[in-house]
C-alpha cells in the first residue's frame, strides 16, 4: 500500500493587483502558508510522497527570496517531494528551476522532474512525469507513458499538467493536451494532474487536485488537495479530498428592486468574516435610504473581510418623492435632483449617480445642522 498527497497549481509569487495593497499582501502570503499546511498534512498522514503537478510558481520572474521561501515552506515534510513544471513555470533553458538550483534552494528530498523519464521512488512506485519545457505545447507530452518501463510489481503513477481533451470547457481545452483515457491506455494506477484550479475527477484513476489556496472568483471546488491510496499494481486507487485553503472566495451578484432586497443583502454582509474574499456586483435600483444603509453595511463588512471588492456601476439610484421632500429640495435644487436621477440612464450614468449622491448628502447635512 502506498499513500500519496496530490497537489498542484500553487502559483507562488502571484500578485493580486485587483485588491488594496494590504489585502494583496495577505493573499500573497497565504500561498506560502498553504505549502506549510500541505507539508504538515503529509507528515501527519505519513504519506510516501507528495506529488506537485505543475505551476508551482506563478511566473518565471519571481524573486530569489520568493524561491527560497517556497522551498523553506516545504521543510515540514522530510519525505519525497516530486514536482514538475507547468505552463506558468515551464522548464526553459533558463527558468525559475535553474535559478533555484543555482541558489542551492532545493533540498535533497525534493525531486524537480525536468525531463520525461521514469523515477523509482523509495522502491515503492514508479513515477512517470510529463514536464512542460515551454509554456504551450500542442502534442501530448504523456504519450510516452504507455511504453515507459517500470519495475515489475510496482504501481505506475503519472504526473502531468495540461488539459484532458473533450472533458474541460472549450476555452481551456486547447494547449498542452492530454488524451482522454491516458491512465488506462498507459496502465497507470493513478494519474495526478494539474492546470485546472478546482478539484475534479476525470475517471477512476485520473484526478485534478486543484489549487490548495483559492485564487479567483469562480466556484470550481478549489482550496483542496487529494490523499491517494494505492494498495498495489492494478488496484483501483482510493481518493480523499482534504481541505487546505485559508480563504473563501465568493462572488455575489444580487439584483435589488425592493427594500427587502436591501434588507437581505445587509443581513448577508453582516455575516462576512475574516476568511472571506468577496466580490460584490449589485444591479437594479434603490432609494436614498437603501443606498445609505448599504453603504454603511459595506464599510462595516470591509473592516471584517479579508478583502471586499464592490462594483455598484449597474445599481441605479432612484430617490423617491419622500426622499426628495425629506431633503427639503425645492426650486432649482429639486429640479437638479430630478435631472440627475434621469441622467442615470445616459452614457454618463456613473457621474450622474455620484453627483446625485453628493447633492443628497449635502442637503442631508444641512438639514441635520439646522
Amino acid at each position: 500500500m502506498i499513500s500519496l498527497l496530490h497537489t498542484a497549481d500553487w502559483q507562488i509569487g502571484r500578485v493580486f493587483s485587483q485588491f488594496e495593497p494590504d489585502d494583496a499582501a495577505a493573499l500573497f502570503e497565504a500561498r506560502f502558508k498553504v505549502v506549510e499546511r500541505l507539508a504538515a498534512i503529509a507528515a501527519e498522514r505519513k504519506v510516501d510522497a507528495v506529488l506537485v503537478a505543475g505551476d508551482v510558481f506563478d511566473l518565471q520572474t519571481v524573486s530569489d527570496k520568493t524561491i527560497r521561501r517556497m522551498f523553506n515552506a516545504m521543510q515540514g515534510f522530510s519525505g519525497p517531494w516530486l514536482m514538475i513544471p507547468g505552463n506558468h513555470d515551464s522548464a526553459l533553458s533558463e527558468s525559475v528551476w535553474s535559478r533555484a538550483q543555482r541558489l542551492g534552494a532545493i533540498a535533497p528530498n525534493v525531486t524537480c522532474c525536468l525531463e520525461p523519464k521514469p523515477h523509482t521512488v523509495a522502491g515503492k512506485f514508479t513515477l512517470l512525469p510529463a514536464p512542460l519545457t515551454q509554456r504551450h505545447t500542442y502534442g501530448d507530452l504523456t504519450d510516452w507513458f504507455a511504453t515507459a518501463p517500470s519495475e515489475e510489481g510496482l504501481p505506475r503513477i503519472g504526473l502531468a499538467h495540461g488539459c484532458v481533451q473533450g472533458i474541460l470547457s472549450e476555452d481551456i481545452d486547447s494547449a498542452n493536451p492530454i488524451a482522454t483515457g491516458r491512465a488506462a491506455q498507459a496502465r497507470l494506477d493513478y494519474l495526478a494532474l494539474g492546470d485546472w484550479h478546482g478539484t475534479r475527477q476525470i475517471d477512476d484513476r485520473t484526478w485534478y487536485a486543484g489549487t490548495p489556496e483559492t485564487d479567483r472568483f469562480r466556484a470550481n471546488d478549489s482550496g483542496q488537495a487529494l490523499l491517494v491510496g494505492v494498495s498495489g499494481a492494478g488496484a483501483e486507487p482510493t481518493v480523499e479530498v482534504v481541505r487546505t485553503g485559508q480563504f473563501d472566495w465568493q462572488q455575489w451578484e444580487p439584483r435589488l428592486t425592493v427594500p427587502s432586497d436591501i434588507d437581505e443583502l445587509v443581513e448577508k454582509l453582516e455575516q462576512v468574516s475574516s476568511s472571506d474574499v468577496l466580490q460584490l456586483r449589485a444591479q437594479g435600483t434603490c432609494d436614498l435610504n437603501g443606498h445609505n444603509r448599504l453603504s454603511t453595511a459595506l464599510d462595516a463588512a470591509r473592516a471584517r473581510a479579508r478583502a471586499l471588492v464592490w462594483d455598484g456601476e449597474a445599481l441605479r439610484l432612484e430617490p423617491t418623492e419622500d426622499d426628495i421632500q425629506a431633503l427639503h429640495a425645492d426650486g432649482f435644487v429639486g429640479e437638479a435632483l430630478q435631472e440627475l436621477r434621469a441622467q442615470q440612464g445616459d452614457a454618463d450614468a456613473e457621474l450622474a449617480r455620484d453627483a446625485l449622491l453628493t447633492l443628497a448628502r449635502i442637503l442631508d447635512a444641512q438639514g441635520a445642522a439646522a
